[in-house]
This record gives structure tokens, sequence and C-alpha cells, in this order.
């Protein structure tokens, strides 16, 4: 990227306020076309050598005289940060500067009012004195909520800097490791970043509305291979229609509706005999191809109720419940090299299935939901950035060692970076010697219903997998851990049904939760080519 595109789409604005004592002012720094990032010097402090009892807590370095000094006329996006954090850092200074003043003005007020001043001063001096005071108070008072509001917005811009630069990092790393792009590309990709990061919010608002078709138009894991005997049925739900998996006389499965062609009574109450499955009210059987082959005690013909394909690979049954033909190949959802499977679960939980995605993309809640389980004990960061390519569904958190990635439809995979069981090493997966990885799965039972496919995997410690009862304890955790996340998004569901809108002010740390909403709109509208993906 050239120092001018860089300056031109990344330089920060921030003015700072001067007060009636300011001897002098210096641009720090100029960007052409009004874009400017500013350092302001000279400004004494209103407060002069004055003191109090609370000056200790206030006693913060002036940090005006560690500006960098740069050369040249324009600030290239380094540059353009480093100078945004210096004037935050005097926005903080000023902020308390203020404060200061507004606590010797109460100590002046303090000094007037005793008891034993009041001998010496005449009542119309003492009303004089206190006018100034509430002067000067209300004006101190108001110093400080304009500090306070501008500490806000140079925080916020320099938290969408630090993420441009972030997307630059990350994309320089890709294409290095990949070696398919020069660096004029990854500036081209960049400056694009600059155009589609949402800075607006989102509407995800209620009534929930039915789900689009193109949505079915995929290949859904319902159910684990382990689960489908050759003697059982799973019932499932998705897309608000009622499905029944089981295994036919090949051993392959298959998903059929779960209502029989006859009286409509539900076929998973009933029982599979040689492959077929045996509506319990009257006894026709059906196949995996959803034709009835055998009805007791009477005969018809062509008799057939709905099937939707159906496959088994890597452990997972999957189905395709649109209408569009199905794709030859499913994607593989298999855990990294290295890894054992050492739990798979199943849950039916009462949310919409984009919502509990919306919260699985989402790790900055994890300090302030989790704090009686995996992250207990989690210290809050200063600024939680999630980086990830200029277009893609997939990255990792800072400052936490975890990579994550969206995989559509509906698919979360993680790998954490821990030193010991629940706790984090703070630093990258790569630099971790042991790992876990999660595969979530959030199947659309309904609007508001969700399935939902966990599968958890270790790097480490094969000798738990031989642990009697073992998997009880890790559902147990898994159902804790859910637990203090649905009671919040719960909440939200509930909100949203009544036309609150909770996706109205997104942030930084939101990014792969935003990208996910905007697949999914771009999806439901048709557009061919859709956004964080390869082009076809």
């Amino acid at each position: 990227m050239t120092a001018i595109a860089t300056a031109a789409a990344l330089s920060l604005p921030i003015s700072l306020r001067r007060t009636c004592k300011i001897t002098s002012s210096k641009k720090f720094q100029s960007i052409k076309k009004g874009f400017r990032v500013y350092a302001v010097f000279g400004e004494e402090s209103s407060l002069g050598s004055k003191k109090s009892q609370w000056g200790s807590l206030f006693d913060v370095e002036d940090p005006r005289s560690k500006v960098p000094q740069f050369k040249g006329k324009f600030l290239d996006v380094y540059q353009a940060l480093e100078v945004a954090r210096y004037d935050i850092q005097y926005c903080d200074w000023r902020a308390r500067q203020d404060l200061l003043t507004i606590m010797v003005l109460h100590e002046k007020v303090v000094e007037v009012l005793n008891p034993l001043a009041r001998e010496f001063k005449s009542i119309g001096t003492m009303k004089k004195e206190l006018a100034e005071l509430q002067g000067e108070l209300a004006q101190a008072h108001k110093q400080v909520h304009i500090s306070e509001a501008r500490v806000s917005a140079a925080l916020d811009k320099l938290a969408y800097m630090e993420e441009l630069v972030n997307d630059k990092l990350l994309d320089d790393r890709t294409t290095t490791e990949s070696n398919v792009a020069s660096s004029s590309s990854t500036s081209t990709r960049s400056s694009d970043t600059v155009k589609k990061l949402p800075r607006k919010s989102l509407d995800v608002s209620g009534p929930v509305q039915p789900y689009h078709p193109r949505l079915k138009n995929f290949w859904y894991p319902v159910a684990f291979s382990t689960d489908l005997k050759d003697d059982t049925m799973i019932p499932i739900e998705c897309f608000e229609e009622p499905w029944v998996l089981f295994r036919g006389k090949d051993g392959n499965p298959g998903c059929v509706q779960n209502t029989c062609a006859h009286r409509a009574c539900p076929l998973h109450l009933g029982s599979v005999n040689e492959g077929r499955i045996q509506c319990p009210y009257h006894g026709w059987e059906y196949t995996t191809d959803g034709k009835c082959e055998k009805m007791p005690s009477t005969r018809l013909l062509n008799v057939k109720i709905r099937s939707v394909p159906c496959l088994e690979q890597e452990g997972m049954i999957w189905i395709w419940p649109g209408d569009d033909p199905p794709t030859a190949t499913l994607p593989s959802l298999k855990p990294p090299s290295g890894f054992e499977i050492h739990a798979e679960i199943v849950m039916e939980l009462p949310v919409e299935h984009g919502l509990l995605l919306d919260n699985l993309l989402d790790l900055a809640h994890a300090p302030f939901t989790h704090t009686s389980t995996f992250a207990k004990g989690w210290t809050v960061p200063s600024l939680v950035k999630f980086l990830t390519p200029a277009s893609g569904l997939q990255g990792y958190w800072d400052p936490y060692p975890i990579d994550m990635e969206f995989r559509p439809p509906c698919m979360v995979l993680s790998t954490i970076g821990i030193s010991k069981p629940g706790k984090l090493e703070g630093q990258s997966t790569k630099e971790c010697t042991t790992h876990l990885h999660q595969l979530h799965v959030c199947i659309p039972s309904s609007r508001n219903k969700t399935r939902l496919l966990y599968r958890m995997s270790l790097d480490f410690a094969p000798v738990l997998k031989h642990i009697p009862f073992m998997h009880y304890l890790w559902r147990h955790f898994a159902e804790q851990v859910l637990n203090e996340d649905l009671r919040l998004v719960i909440g939200q569901q509930e909100r949203m049904i009544n036309g609150a809108n909770i996706w109205n002010l997104p942030v930084s740390y939101d990014k792969l939760g935003v990208r996910y909403r905007l697949w999914r709109k771009a999806l439901e509208q048709g557009i061919k080519q859709l956004p964080f993906s390869k082009p076809m």
C-alpha cells in the first residue's frame, strides 16, 4: 500500500480542545483534502502549579513531549495509527486535568464556607466568591463532559484504525503463505475493506420471518452416525418440517417425511423392520426413498411419502432439504490432523438458529457471560479484536489464542490453544502446546428452535476416551456453558420477536458475526457471487 493511498483512506481526524490559556498550537502532520491527524503542543494546564490532596491520583505525565516526529508530507498507515494513539493519551490526560480542576474548585467552596473564614469576610464578599466559584464549577463540569465524549469518540476511531491495520497485516501474511498475490493487490483488498466495513446498524428484527428457500440448498449434517443404529430412528425438524432418519436394508441412511401417507401418524413412534420404517397405526411400511412397500390388510398402488437426499460421511448423517439438485460433494468437518474425537453431543435449543450462530461467532462476551465455566478468572482486555482476511469468514482472536471459522450454511469450527485443560496461554494457537477443537452445527429446526450438534476433539490426553462415563461429564460441562448463553440469547429472541433490532451498534469485535449476517442477506437476495467467498 502506498503512503498516499493509506493516508487518504486511513488518516484519523482528531481535533483537540483549546482553552483560553493556549500559548501556541501546531499541526503535527496534515493530509490533503481535509483529512488530518493533530497533536497539540504548548497548551498549559489551567491548574498551574496548584496541587490538592487528590493530586497524586491525577498525576499523569503530559504525553505531548513523547509524540514521535515523522518526516515527509504524508503519513503511512502505521505512522497515522501511532499518532492516533498519542492523541488518545492526550485526551485522557486532558480529561484528568479537567476533573482535577473540579476537585480544586470544590476545595475553594469549602474554604469560602469555612466558619473560621467567615469572621474576616463580609456576606457580600462571600456571595460574590461563591457566585464566581459556581460559574467556574459549571464550566469545569461542562469541560469534563466534553472530554468524556472526546475520549469515547477517539477510542472508537482508534479501534477502527487498528482493525484496518490488522486486516492489512493478515492480508500480507496470507499473501506470503499462499504466494499468489502481489503487494499491490493486497493494497487494493485493504482499500476495499475500508469501503465494505459496515458502519451502520444491521436490521435483524422481528417478528422472525420464514426461512428463505435459498437457505435450504445446502448439505446439512443432522445427526452423528453413532446415534443411528440399524433398528433405531431419529426424528428431526428442519425448516419447519418433520423428518425421520433410519437405515435401510443396505445399511445406508435415509430421510423421509415423518408423517404416514394414510392418516398422518408420526412414523417415529413405530419401529424399523428389515430396513423399512413401520407406522404404529396400521402397519404401513416405507423404504428410505419414501416408497410404501407393505400395507397389511389392504392394497394400494404407488403410495409414497416425501424423502430428501441423504448421505453418510466422516461419522455424520447429511441431508439436502432444498429444491435445487444437490451438489456432488459434501464439505469435510473432520478434526485437524492429530486430534481425536472425545465427545459428540446433540441438543435441542429453544432459540432461532441465526441468534445461536451470532453467539457462537462472538468470543468477546466470554469474560462477562461464562464466569462460572471456561472463562472463569479471565481478565477483561482493553481491546478485543477478530483478525481476518479482507474477504473471508475465518480468522483468529486477539488477545485469545483461538482460531475460528464460519462455514456455510450453519457450521462454526474453532481451535483453542491451551496449556492445561481450561486455561488459556495468552498467545497464538500455533505457539500453544495442546489444543481443543470444537464443531458446532446449528440446524434451523423452526423459527424459534435449533438442533445443535456439538463435537469436541483433543490433541492430548487420549486416555480420557477410555474412562467410563466420561461422556456424561463432557455433556454436563457443555450444558453448563450453553445455559450461560441461553438465558441471554432467549432474552434477545423475546425482544426481537417484539420488534427489537438485535444488531443495533456493531463494533470491531463483532466482525465475524456481521460478515455472517451479510453473507446470509446476500444469499436470500439471490446474489450470485456471495460476499466473503472465493470467486466462482
